[in-house]
């Protein structure tokens, strides 16, 4: 029976290794994988009679992918034997120790153990003339083109004149990898040119180095570290330490990592290492655990090997963050803005200590463009304090009993129908009044751009709502200072300085209403050009489609957004209590012709604190004198309103040629 699963370990070890080193396509986590590798070693262990070339114990990697020449490494480009923790830390170095008694006084350097793509880097003369993968660590693929794009690879060292000797032949080893916020940007590229996006930096670094189009691989944000010298020719003598090799490489021109630490003794390594777990998700770039080496390069090498792995290092693997399990269903949460967002039930599954039963899938374009079907096996990762999310199906596991999801047409917590447009990732719903959505609401619409209702903070919009004394954002205006004083932290005075405040945001102009009603892509700019072109709420309300698009920076998306939000039932009905409630605001006709305001046709930008105006005030003084006012310079921006402690709007506008105003200069303007 034990043959029988020694036999089965193998077959699928080596499967599993071929898609994640090859097809960069795994259907295992590591964390997976790895208990899988030491259940054949621990048979192994019992039964050595049993070990044959072809075990995956016996293999460092995997074979090259057909599509790049094969390449022979100068020497061996070995793997690490694994540790999970201080007691597995301790017994190798009792081990090693036994073999070699100048082990009990070595030093050692802790360093990351990146989650990228091996590379090996040759030199002659100081030109790189081959870069391989690590294929199965004799043989590699021959990447040699792709790698030259890399500006973060040096073609000749050192690259500056340090007065160090260079060996005539040298192979340097590192790994090449892409930073988490150069991935979120490229994703975020490729989804807005419509293009399929990855799943995460390691197999998007690997998919990457492995283009056959050169220029493909030099638009990719890769980047590399370099830790390792494999070999080099006797005509120079190297640094004798592993630390004093990375402050070499770093000298001669190669990137090299602030990480790694130096420890006089292995107590000291097994007091440090935890804090490298503590630092993981504080790091830019990805590692999956920490690289113990003896930091002196001669007893490493005389300790030779046991199996393919060498005993002068060991890689302490942290607990894993990425797993597969089953997708159960999918769901819909309705956020606090009527975004709809899905999310995954799963079958329970362990990630780094936690039990995870629920995950994020980020939205209905990413479940489409993943082909994520309920029933799929799905990988799942968790990286700290972050949601759990799922990463992407795993199709060779399919079945055929899978099924595909669509969006729902209907909000799931009120039941009225949820809008979609073309080119826009959200589904939401337009219910105003729709429960889910209710305390947003309620902070929007008294926040300091919309109605501008003091007193009215998110502590005391829960309390109005956990009591029930709000059923939609006009139910504002019917409450009473008797209502307050039943909650928790009212008394006479506060009460009735929030009823005061309720009934001064009557008189708040038209475009702040429009602003606080939260119609889809209506923002402050948008609410007050809406405000100045149609004068009141009915005008708007029955504003066609047609008539719509024609207003500068109005989309068909947005038009239509609006168009629907008014056609709401539910909607109608709120408005009609605004109305009762005297919340029904117009714009007056100017004296002056629109033509004829002396700001018409401009648009400001306002930085820093102005010497007697608000911002919001300033704001509308513009606005009322027929200018615009927008968040950001750009090219279009006619003047920026610099006040004291200006900040990058101000280097903008230099930049651009922007001219800036004094509030002095504006108010002449006005005048």
């Amino acid at each position: 029976m034990d043959f029988a699963r020694y036999l089965q370990l193998k077959e699928e070890l080596s499967y599993h290794s071929y898609r994640y080193h090859v097809l960069d396509e795994p259907l295992v986590s590591d964390g997976e994988y790895d208990r899988l590798y030491h259940e054949l070693k621990a048979l192994e262990t019992q039964h050595p009679e049993w070990i044959t070339p072809d075990s995956p114990t016996q293999r460092i990697g995997s074979a090259a992918a057909g599509k790049f020449a094969k390449v022979a490494h100068p020497a061996p480009i070995l793997s690490l034997a694994n540790a999970f923790n201080k007691e597995d830390l301790r017994a190798w170095f009792e081990r090693i120790a036994k073999l070699d008694e100048r082990v009990l006084d070595a030093e050692f350097v802790l360093e990351p153990k990146y989650d990228g793509l091996t590379v090996v880097l040759q030199y002659e003369d100081g030109l790189l003339v081959r870069a391989a993968t690590r294929g199965d660590g004799v043989i590699g693929e021959d990447v040699t083109a792709n790698i030259r794009t890399m500006q973060t690879i040096p073609l000749q060292i050192p690259v500056k004149k340090s007065g160090l000797s260079v060996p005539r032949q040298l192979v340097i080893r590192g790994e090449v990898l892409i930073f988490l916020a150069d991935f979120e940007v490229l994703n975020q590229k490729l989804q807005e040119a419509g293009e399929k996006t990855y799943v995460n930096p390691r197999n998007t670094a690997a998919g990457s180095l492995r283009q056959l189009d050169p220029a493909m691989t030099a638009a990719r944000p890769l980047k590399i570290f370099c830790y390792d010298i494999v070999a080099a020719s006797e005509d120079v003598p190297l640094p004798a330490t592993q630390w004093e090799i990375l402050k070499y490489l770093k000298d001669l021109g190669f990137t090299t990592s602030a990480l790694p630490e130096f420890s006089a003794s292995i107590d000291e390594v097994i007091r440090l290492w935890p804090g490298w777990l503590e630092r993981r998700d504080a790091l830019p770039f990805e590692i999956d655990g920490v690289v113990v080496k003896i930091n002196q390069r001669a007893l490493a090498t005389d300790l030779g090997f046991v199996g393919k792995d060498p005993r002068g290092a060991i890689a302490i693997k942290f607990p894993a963050r990425e797993v597969s399990t089953m997708l159960e269903d999918i769901r819909v949460n309705v956020g606090r803005t009527g975004v709809l967002t899905p999310y995954a039930v799963l079958t329970p599954v362990e990630i780094g200590g936690v039990v995870v039963k629920q995950a994020t899938l980020h939205n209905f374009d990413f479940i489409a463009e993943k082909d994520i079907r309920i029933g799929d096996r799905v990988f799942v990762k968790r990286a700290g304090d972050v949601i759990p999310y799922i990463i992407g199906p795993i199709p060779g596991t399919r079945t055929g009993k899978e099924q595909s999801y669509q969006p729902p047409q209907a909000c799931p917590t009120c039941g009225l129908p949820v809008e979609h447009f073309p080119g826009e990732v959200a589904w939401f719903c337009v219910n105003a009044a729709c429960p889910a959505q209710l305390i947003r609401h309620l902070e929007h619409f008294v926040s300091r751009g919309a109605m501008d209702i003091v007193g009215l903070g998110i502590k005391v919009v829960e309390q109005l709502v956990d009591n029930a004394l709000i059923q939609d954002v006009a139910d504002l205006y019917i409450l009473k200072v008797e209502d307050l004083l039943k909650l928790e932290g009212f008394a006479q005075k506060k009460a009735d300085n929030v009823v005061d405040a309720i009934t001064t945001s009557r008189n708040q102009p038209l475009n702040r209403l429009l602003t606080a009603l939260g119609i889809h892509g209506v923002g402050e700019v948008m609410a007050n050009d809406l405000a100045q072109h149609y004068k009141t709420i009915d005008n708007l309300r029955q504003a066609p489609l047609a008539d719509l698009v024609t207003l500068e920076g109005v989309g068909p998306n947005i038009a239509q957004a609006i168009v629907d939000w008014f056609a709401n039932p539910v909607n109608q009905k709120l408005l009609e209590k605004f109305r009762a409630a005297g919340v029904w605001p117009e714009v007056k006709s100017s004296a002056k012709p629109a033509q004829d305001l002396p700001l018409v046709a401009l648009t400001f930008v306002i930085t820093g604190t102005l010497p007697t105006y608000g911002r919001d005030e300033m704001k509308e003084l513009i606005q009322e004198h027929g200018g615009k006012v927008t968040g950001s310079v750009s090219k279009n921006t006619s003047y920026v309103l610099v006040g004291e402690n200006a900040g990058s709007k101000a280097d903008k506008a230099q930049e651009l040629n922007i001219p800036m105003l004094s509030e002095a200069q504006l108010l002449a303007m006005i005048k």
